[in-house]
């Protein structure tokens, strides 16, 4: 977990696979430069960055949801704004669904439901166990695994059709830094993974009552863009923006509720 503490509202921040918590610090670093006072918590996903790996083998949102609850009473939060992005974004539907009295705002950043072929395909192909070998070719993997995710979506289909035009590859020090988020938890990165592909959201977002955002970024994948105004057209209170500043857009919808 990170935090930046701060005197203002909690904020509870969920990360996309299969990063960690270190993926969100220039987020909230950008957050307290547009002038947010919340205090900020990046937690890492069960299997992902420093926390320990699920205990169920096949564990849905919903473990992943009650988790961050069980976090937010050791942490003494009795109620929290929250923010998600991609697998982040469904444990935070699904923490807002479930435990409406402890949630305030929620902002969703990459989030999308899948036809039941294209949730298949993605739950067989997306997101293989890896074991260690005598050869180390799990390195080799990892930073393939990383990269090949700037090139196409998903990352597994190398044609025309799914290459990513309106994003760049990261630079070598961040795909390091990517997998090695990988590599530590090579045995349980694929978890946080699979309940994502397996969540119904469009099913469970309906349910959120907290106001919300939908965050739509330029490097988007369209098939992710798209999925915003549907998704928000069935919420009590969703809105979606289209920015380059994530934070300063954040910061602003939060802000409201004061």
């Amino acid at each position: 977990m990170r935090r930046i503490r701060g005197d203002g509202p909690p904020l509870l921040l969920f990360h996309p696979s299969p990063n960690s918590s270190r993926g969100l610090v220039p987020l909230l670093q950008g957050l307290r430069a547009a002038g947010s006072r919340a205090d900020m918590f990046a937690l890492d996903t069960l299997g992902n960055g420093d926390s320990a790996p699920p205990v169920p083998d096949v564990p849905d949102i919903g473990y992943f949801a009650d988790a961050v609850r069980r976090t937010m009473d050791v942490l003494g939060l009795e109620r929290a704004d929250l923010y998600g992005s991609h697998t982040g974004a469904r444990i935070a539907c699904e923490l807002a669904a479930t435990c409406p009295d402890r949630v305030g705002r929620v902002v969703f950043q990459g989030i999308s439901d899948f036809d039941s072929a294209t949730r298949a395909r993605r739950l067989e192909a997306y997101a293989p166990a890896i074991d260690p070998d005598d050869y180390g070719r799990q390195f080799i993997w990892a930073f393939n695994f990383v990269r090949d995710q700037s090139l196409h979506a998903p990352y597994f289909l190398r044609d025309p059709e799914h290459r990513l035009t309106n994003r760049a590859v990261p630079d070598a020090q961040a795909l390091h830094m990517a997998a090695l988020d990988v590599l530590k938890n090579i045995d349980s990165y694929h978890k946080p993974y699979r309940a994502a592909f397996a969540y119904p959201t469009a099913d469970r977002i309906g349910l959120v009552t907290a106001p919300s955002l939908f965050v739509r970024l330029p490097s988007l994948p369209s098939h992710i863009a798209l999925a915003a105004p549907q998704l928000a057209a069935t919420m009590a209170d969703a809105r979606v923006v289209d920015t380059a500043d994530e934070a300063v857009a954040i910061h602003a919808f939060l802000a409201e509720a004061a």
